[in-house]
Protein backbone atom coordinates (compact mmCIF):
# COMPACT_ATOMS: atom_id res chain seq x y z
CA UNK A 1 0.00 0.00 0.00
CA UNK A 2 1.60 3.29 -1.07
CA UNK A 3 1.67 6.48 0.98
CA UNK A 4 -1.21 8.15 -0.87
CA UNK A 5 -3.44 5.11 -0.42
CA UNK A 6 -2.65 4.96 3.30
CA UNK A 7 -3.58 8.63 3.66
CA UNK A 8 -6.88 8.17 1.88
CA UNK A 9 -7.68 4.97 3.76
CA UNK A 10 -7.20 6.81 7.06
CA UNK A 11 -9.45 9.60 5.84
CA UNK A 12 -12.14 7.10 4.98
CA UNK A 13 -12.90 6.59 8.69
CA UNK A 14 -13.93 10.25 8.84
CA UNK A 15 -16.28 9.94 5.87
CA UNK A 16 -19.86 8.73 5.93
CA UNK A 17 -19.65 7.52 2.35
CA UNK A 18 -19.91 3.83 1.73
CA UNK A 19 -20.27 2.26 -1.68
CA UNK A 20 -21.48 -1.18 -2.68
CA UNK A 21 -22.44 -2.53 -6.06
CA UNK A 22 -23.76 -5.95 -6.96
CA UNK A 23 -26.04 -7.48 -9.55
CA UNK A 24 -28.14 -10.64 -9.54
CA UNK A 25 -29.49 -12.74 -12.33
CA UNK A 26 -31.76 -15.28 -10.65
CA UNK A 27 -29.75 -16.78 -7.82
CA UNK A 28 -26.43 -15.91 -9.44
CA UNK A 29 -24.42 -12.93 -8.19
CA UNK A 30 -22.56 -11.06 -10.94
CA UNK A 31 -18.98 -10.26 -9.92
CA UNK A 32 -16.33 -8.03 -11.52
CA UNK A 33 -16.73 -7.84 -15.29
CA UNK A 34 -14.29 -9.64 -17.54
CA UNK A 35 -12.71 -7.14 -19.91
CA UNK A 36 -11.99 -7.77 -23.55
CA UNK A 37 -8.59 -6.94 -24.93
CA UNK A 38 -8.48 -3.89 -27.21
CA UNK A 39 -8.18 -6.12 -30.27
CA UNK A 40 -11.35 -8.01 -29.28
CA UNK A 41 -13.61 -4.96 -29.12
CA UNK A 42 -16.28 -5.32 -31.83
CA UNK A 43 -19.18 -3.41 -33.30
CA UNK A 44 -22.72 -4.74 -33.24
CA UNK A 45 -26.23 -3.93 -34.47
CA UNK A 46 -29.32 -3.96 -32.26
CA UNK A 47 -31.87 -6.40 -33.69
CA UNK A 48 -34.79 -5.57 -31.41
CA UNK A 49 -35.39 -2.85 -28.82
CA UNK A 50 -33.49 -3.75 -25.65
CA UNK A 51 -32.81 -2.08 -22.32
CA UNK A 52 -29.44 -0.47 -21.63
CA UNK A 53 -28.78 -1.10 -17.93
CA UNK A 54 -26.44 0.32 -15.29
CA UNK A 55 -25.13 -3.14 -14.29
CA UNK A 56 -25.08 -6.68 -15.76
CA UNK A 57 -28.31 -7.71 -14.03
CA UNK A 58 -32.02 -7.77 -14.89
CA UNK A 59 -32.60 -6.04 -11.55
CA UNK A 60 -30.35 -3.05 -12.32
CA UNK A 61 -31.45 0.46 -13.27
CA UNK A 62 -32.54 1.08 -16.87
CA UNK A 63 -30.46 3.90 -18.38
CA UNK A 64 -32.20 4.03 -21.78
CA UNK A 65 -33.46 1.84 -24.62
CA UNK A 66 -31.38 0.74 -27.60
CA UNK A 67 -33.44 0.79 -30.78
CA UNK A 68 -33.59 -1.68 -33.67
CA UNK A 69 -30.87 -0.87 -36.23
CA UNK A 70 -28.75 1.14 -33.78
CA UNK A 71 -25.00 0.46 -33.92
CA UNK A 72 -23.01 0.01 -30.71
CA UNK A 73 -19.47 -0.92 -29.70
CA UNK A 74 -19.15 -4.10 -27.61
CA UNK A 75 -16.55 -3.37 -24.92
CA UNK A 76 -16.86 -6.51 -22.78
CA UNK A 77 -18.57 -9.86 -22.57
CA UNK A 78 -19.41 -9.48 -18.90
CA UNK A 79 -20.85 -12.96 -18.39
CA UNK A 80 -23.01 -15.46 -20.25
CA UNK A 81 -25.94 -13.04 -20.38
CA UNK A 82 -24.65 -9.48 -20.87
CA UNK A 83 -22.39 -7.34 -23.05
CA UNK A 84 -21.02 -4.02 -21.88
CA UNK A 85 -21.56 -1.63 -24.79
CA UNK A 86 -21.01 2.00 -25.78
CA UNK A 87 -23.55 3.81 -27.95
CA UNK A 88 -22.77 6.22 -30.78
CA UNK A 89 -23.33 9.19 -28.45
CA UNK A 90 -20.92 7.84 -25.83
CA UNK A 91 -23.36 6.33 -23.31
CA UNK A 92 -22.01 3.16 -21.69
CA UNK A 93 -24.05 0.37 -20.10
CA UNK A 94 -25.03 -3.30 -20.24
CA UNK A 95 -27.45 -5.07 -22.58
CA UNK A 96 -28.55 -8.63 -23.21
CA UNK A 97 -26.15 -10.68 -25.34
CA UNK A 98 -28.94 -12.83 -26.79
CA UNK A 99 -28.92 -13.04 -30.60
CA UNK A 100 -32.51 -11.82 -30.85
CA UNK A 101 -31.40 -8.49 -29.36
CA UNK A 102 -27.88 -7.91 -30.70
CA UNK A 103 -25.70 -9.24 -33.55
CA UNK A 104 -21.96 -8.71 -33.88
CA UNK A 105 -20.93 -7.18 -37.21
CA UNK A 106 -17.26 -8.19 -37.08
CA UNK A 107 -16.32 -11.57 -38.52
CA UNK A 108 -15.68 -14.47 -36.19
CA UNK A 109 -17.22 -15.85 -33.06
CA UNK A 110 -18.66 -13.80 -30.26
CA UNK A 111 -16.02 -12.34 -27.93
CA UNK A 112 -15.12 -14.54 -25.02
CA UNK A 113 -14.29 -13.30 -21.53
CA UNK A 114 -10.64 -12.66 -20.88
CA UNK A 115 -9.06 -12.43 -17.43
CA UNK A 116 -10.35 -9.42 -15.55
CA UNK A 117 -8.09 -6.46 -14.93
CA UNK A 118 -6.70 -6.39 -11.39
CA UNK A 119 -9.32 -4.99 -9.04
CA UNK A 120 -8.51 -2.06 -6.81
CA UNK A 121 -7.61 -2.98 -3.25
CA UNK A 122 -10.31 -2.47 -0.58
CA UNK A 123 -8.27 0.43 0.78
CA UNK A 124 -8.05 2.12 -2.61
CA UNK A 125 -11.75 1.53 -3.36
CA UNK A 126 -12.76 3.00 -0.03
CA UNK A 127 -10.47 5.97 -0.55
CA UNK A 128 -12.00 6.66 -3.97
CA UNK A 129 -15.51 6.59 -2.49
CA UNK A 130 -14.45 9.10 0.16
CA UNK A 131 -13.23 11.46 -2.59
CA UNK A 132 -16.45 11.02 -4.58
CA UNK A 133 -18.53 11.70 -1.46
CA UNK A 134 -16.69 14.99 -0.90
CA UNK A 135 -17.29 15.92 -4.53
CA UNK A 136 -21.01 15.18 -4.29
CA UNK A 137 -21.22 17.44 -1.26
CA UNK A 138 -20.28 20.36 -3.55
CA UNK A 139 -22.98 19.75 -6.19
CA UNK A 140 -24.28 23.09 -7.45
CA UNK A 141 -21.27 25.12 -6.30
CA UNK A 142 -20.87 27.94 -8.87
CA UNK A 143 -18.19 27.86 -11.56
CA UNK A 144 -15.48 30.53 -11.75
CA UNK A 145 -12.54 30.34 -14.13
CA UNK A 146 -9.30 30.82 -12.20
CA UNK A 147 -11.08 30.38 -8.86
CA UNK A 148 -9.16 30.93 -5.64
CA UNK A 149 -7.46 27.78 -4.35
CA UNK A 150 -8.15 28.89 -0.79
CA UNK A 151 -11.91 29.55 -1.18
CA UNK A 152 -14.56 26.87 -1.74
CA UNK A 153 -17.39 29.24 -2.69
CA UNK A 154 -16.56 28.79 -6.39
CA UNK A 155 -14.51 26.30 -8.43
CA UNK A 156 -13.02 25.81 -11.85
CA UNK A 157 -12.46 22.22 -13.02
CA UNK A 158 -8.98 21.64 -11.63
CA UNK A 159 -9.63 23.56 -8.40
CA UNK A 160 -12.66 21.37 -7.69
CA UNK A 161 -10.74 18.09 -8.01
CA UNK A 162 -7.77 19.46 -6.11
CA UNK A 163 -10.05 20.49 -3.24
CA UNK A 164 -11.90 17.19 -2.83
CA UNK A 165 -8.65 15.19 -2.79
CA UNK A 166 -7.26 17.60 -0.23
CA UNK A 167 -10.32 17.26 2.00
CA UNK A 168 -10.82 13.50 1.61
CA UNK A 169 -7.21 12.36 1.95
CA UNK A 170 -4.90 15.34 2.49
CA UNK A 171 -3.48 14.84 -1.00
CA UNK A 172 -2.45 18.08 -2.69
CA UNK A 173 -2.72 17.74 -6.46
CA UNK A 174 -1.14 20.36 -8.76
CA UNK A 175 -3.11 23.56 -9.25
CA UNK A 176 -4.14 23.29 -12.91
CA UNK A 177 -5.45 20.56 -15.22
CA UNK A 178 -2.31 20.33 -17.38
CA UNK A 179 -0.10 19.80 -14.34
CA UNK A 180 -2.61 17.29 -12.97
CA UNK A 181 -2.40 15.37 -16.25
CA UNK A 182 1.38 15.25 -15.98
CA UNK A 183 1.07 14.10 -12.35
CA UNK A 184 -1.23 11.21 -13.35
CA UNK A 185 1.13 10.09 -16.14
CA UNK A 186 4.06 10.12 -13.73
CA UNK A 187 2.26 8.34 -10.88
CA UNK A 188 -0.24 6.04 -12.60
CA UNK A 189 -0.96 4.12 -15.80
CA UNK A 190 -2.62 6.42 -18.32
CA UNK A 191 -5.49 4.95 -20.38
CA UNK A 192 -6.39 6.46 -23.75
CA UNK A 193 -9.57 4.38 -24.14
CA UNK A 194 -12.53 5.18 -21.89
CA UNK A 195 -13.29 1.46 -21.57
CA UNK A 196 -10.00 1.13 -19.67
CA UNK A 197 -11.00 3.55 -16.92
CA UNK A 198 -12.19 2.68 -13.42
CA UNK A 199 -14.52 4.53 -11.07
CA UNK A 200 -12.64 7.42 -9.48
CA UNK A 201 -10.12 7.94 -12.30
CA UNK A 202 -9.34 11.45 -13.51
CA UNK A 203 -10.26 12.17 -17.15
CA UNK A 204 -8.51 14.81 -19.26
CA UNK A 205 -9.98 16.53 -22.32
CA UNK A 206 -8.86 18.79 -25.18
CA UNK A 207 -10.62 21.93 -26.45
CA UNK A 208 -14.08 21.70 -28.00
CA UNK A 209 -14.00 21.65 -31.82
CA UNK A 210 -17.53 20.54 -32.62
CA UNK A 211 -20.13 17.96 -31.66
CA UNK A 212 -19.38 15.45 -34.44
CA UNK A 213 -16.61 12.86 -34.52
CA UNK A 214 -15.55 14.26 -37.91
CA UNK A 215 -14.42 17.48 -36.22
CA UNK A 216 -11.71 15.48 -34.41
CA UNK A 217 -10.70 13.16 -37.25
CA UNK A 218 -6.96 13.07 -37.91
CA UNK A 219 -6.06 14.95 -34.71
CA UNK A 220 -2.96 13.72 -32.90
CA UNK A 221 -4.42 13.73 -29.40
CA UNK A 222 -1.05 13.00 -27.81
CA UNK A 223 0.01 16.50 -28.91
CA UNK A 224 -3.14 18.30 -27.70
CA UNK A 225 -3.25 20.64 -24.71
CA UNK A 226 -5.41 19.63 -21.75
CA UNK A 227 -8.22 22.15 -21.22
CA UNK A 228 -10.53 20.24 -18.85
CA UNK A 229 -10.44 17.58 -16.15
CA UNK A 230 -13.27 15.52 -14.64
CA UNK A 231 -13.75 12.60 -12.23
CA UNK A 232 -15.06 9.36 -13.79
CA UNK A 233 -17.95 7.81 -11.84
CA UNK A 234 -18.41 4.72 -13.99
CA UNK A 235 -21.49 3.81 -16.06
CA UNK A 236 -20.66 6.58 -18.52
CA UNK A 237 -20.95 9.42 -16.00
CA UNK A 238 -18.55 12.14 -14.84
CA UNK A 239 -18.44 14.56 -11.90
CA UNK A 240 -17.04 17.99 -12.81
CA UNK A 241 -17.60 21.70 -13.33
CA UNK A 242 -16.99 23.61 -16.56
CA UNK A 243 -19.08 26.78 -16.98
CA UNK A 244 -21.32 29.27 -15.22
CA UNK A 245 -24.23 28.50 -17.53
CA UNK A 246 -24.08 24.77 -16.78
CA UNK A 247 -24.85 25.34 -13.11
CA UNK A 248 -21.45 24.66 -11.56
CA UNK A 249 -20.49 21.30 -10.04
CA UNK A 250 -22.64 18.59 -11.59
CA UNK A 251 -22.88 14.99 -12.79
CA UNK A 252 -23.05 14.56 -16.58
CA UNK A 253 -23.26 11.68 -19.02
CA UNK A 254 -20.27 11.12 -21.26
CA UNK A 255 -21.93 12.50 -24.38
CA UNK A 256 -20.36 12.19 -27.82
CA UNK A 257 -18.96 15.69 -27.37
CA UNK A 258 -17.03 14.71 -24.24
CA UNK A 259 -16.02 11.34 -25.69
CA UNK A 260 -14.58 12.98 -28.82
CA UNK A 261 -12.54 15.38 -26.69
CA UNK A 262 -11.14 12.70 -24.34
CA UNK A 263 -7.33 12.48 -24.26
CA UNK A 264 -6.46 10.08 -21.44
CA UNK A 265 -7.25 9.20 -17.85
CA UNK A 266 -5.76 7.54 -14.81
CA UNK A 267 -6.02 7.11 -11.07
CA UNK A 268 -4.68 9.13 -8.18
CA UNK A 269 -5.09 6.15 -5.84
CA UNK A 270 -4.19 2.66 -7.08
Amino acid sequence: MNKLTKQLFAALFLSTAFYASSGELGAQTVHASEVLSASAVQTAVIQSSVRLRSAPSVNSRVLSYLKEGEKVTVLEKTNAYFYRVRTADGETGYCSSQDKYITLTAAGAAPQPSPAAPAASPAASGAVEAVIARGMAYLGTPYEFGSSRSDTSTFDCSDFLRQIYLEAGNIKLPADSRQQGTWVKQNSSAATDISGLRRGDLMFFMSYRGSSAAAYAGIDKSAQTITHVALYLGDGQILHTYSKSSGGVRVDKLSASWTNRFLFGGSVVH
